[in-house]
């Protein structure tokens, strides 16, 4: 089994530099990168103007409930749609035809493993890169994901497809073994985000480093606020200010008022104290009012970064402008955030089939509106001709029926298959 080593330590050590360990707050975060503080040459090489900021490991960013749903709803719903060989042409009926990518994985991983895999590389790092595995005689059989810190990807005009790809790997018993494969486009298939070079796709880790790591500040002040901070009800007091309470008559209070105030078998009770005291309830102030708001925005702004929408990840309060009904929202989603990624793996992946053969993601499923329409838009469409009786039950896995082959007339059209009438004599 080949494991990939740190991306910092790869530079590190591909530029004679030692890395520095991880800080302790990032230790404290999950954080997978050390930091950069004190080593301006390896932020000068992952090209970060001001190392103070550093960068948001993926343990760290995953950490966040808002950033792990926002990865698992895109990856989920992709791993999810069945991808397809297809054959034809658009003038054709494209017809499915068997390939590799109907277990793309091969025996390491099940089809949407595989696609969960691939996406999550692509949300978090911008690239996935997968490795060729071929069977014996040199057919491909299987794409093997290979984590995005692992592979060093360079210009190399050279080697097919003008790339040339790093991949320093751990091996031997306790991977304490250290080597150097370099692939190429016969090798190694890189699915690319977006770009701003052609050479690597933009890391959302690194990209929404200033948001993820507000975002991540937020997170550990709540948990600091929870267990170290007042979560007390309300404040008891003398009433003459002049008079104190001595430790023992503070105790007698306190129980008195946990006894007689406390609880709903007290709700509606009229409490009797036998001496004047002053109750001041604990309120949220403006500041803790203000910090709450700034959790809430965090988590839409995690949504802009993945494009997930703001009712996907909870924040229910808000109204949706990606449709009302759970098909449209689903559309919405399809169109605006998953057919981009989709779009890129069938392209890559139609590159790696034999000619007229392409690959697509089938989306019927996942866009399918409901019982009550689906049925009503199929009798439609069998009414109108576009579809017989035997294709709309198979849409909604129905076994044909004998004689359901054959299209239905519009009211009103002729049929092109009835018999023409004889010609009159002496028509031209």
């Amino acid at each position: 089994m080949l494991v990939g080593m740190g991306l910092a330590t790869w530079f590190a050590q591909r530029n004679g530099i030692d890395p520095p360990p991880p800080s302790a707050a990032q230790e404290r975060a999950g954080g997978t990168f050390p930091d950069f503080t004190g080593s301006p040459a390896i932020a000068a090489l992952l090209g970060y103007a001001d190392p103070s900021i550093g960068v948001v490991g993926e343990n760290a960013a995953l950490n966040l409930s808002s950033v792990f749903r926002a990865v698992s709803i895109v990856a989920g719903s992709i791993g999810g749609l069945p991808l397809r060989t297809m054959r034809g042409t658009e003038a054709a009926k494209a017809a499915r035809v068997p390939s590799f990518l109907d277990n793309p994985g091969g025996d390491l991983y099940t089809p949407v493993e595989w696609a969960e895999l691939t996406m999550v590389h692509l949300l978090l790092h911008g690239n996935a890169y997968l490795h060729h595995i071929k069977d014996g005689t040199g057919r491909l059989r299987a794409l093997h994901p290979i984590h995005p810190s692992h592979v060093g990807t360079e210009w190399d005009s050279t080697r097919p497809g003008g790339k040339r790809f790093e991949v320093t790997l751990l091996t031997g018993e306790h991977h304490s073994e250290v080597r150097t494969e370099t692939f190429d486009s016969r090798t190694m298939t890189q699915i690319m985000g977006p770009s701003l070079d052609g050479l690597v796709g933009l890391s959302a880790l690194t990209c929404g480093r200033l948001s993820l790591g507000t975002a991540l500040a937020g997170e550990r002040a709540a948990n600091r606020q929870m267990r170290n901070g007042s979560m007390i009800a309300g404040l008891v007091s003398p009433a003459d200010a002049e008079a104190d309470l001595d430790e023992d008559e503070a105790k007698v209070v306190k129980d008195a008022v946990n006894r007689t105030m406390v609880g709903p078998e007290h709700a509606g009770d009229i409490a009797v104290m036998s001496r004047a005291l002053k109750f001041q309830q604990w309120q949220m102030t403006a500041a803790d009012a203000q910090f709450i708001e700034s959790r809430v925005f965090s988590v839409d702004e995690v949504g802009r970064w993945f494009g997930v929408p703001p009712h996907l990840l909870g924040l229910t309060e808000k109204s949706s402008s990606w449709g009302q009904g759970i098909a449209e929202q689903n559309r919405g989603l399809a169109r605006y955030t998953l057919s981009s990624w989709t779009g890129k793996i069938q392209q890559r992946m139609t590159r790696l089939l034999p000619a007229a053969q392409y690959a697509e993601f089938d989306y019927t499923a996942f866009v399918r509106p409901s019982p009550e329409d689906e049925t009503r838009l199929l009798i439609d469409q069998m009414n109108s001709g576009l579809l017989t009786q035997n294709e709309a039950r198979a849409i909604i896995n129905r076994p044909p029926l004998p004689g359901g082959d054959t299209p239905r007339v519009p009211a009103g059209a002729l049929d092109p298959n009835a018999a023409k009438p004889p010609a009159k004599e002496g028509a031209p």
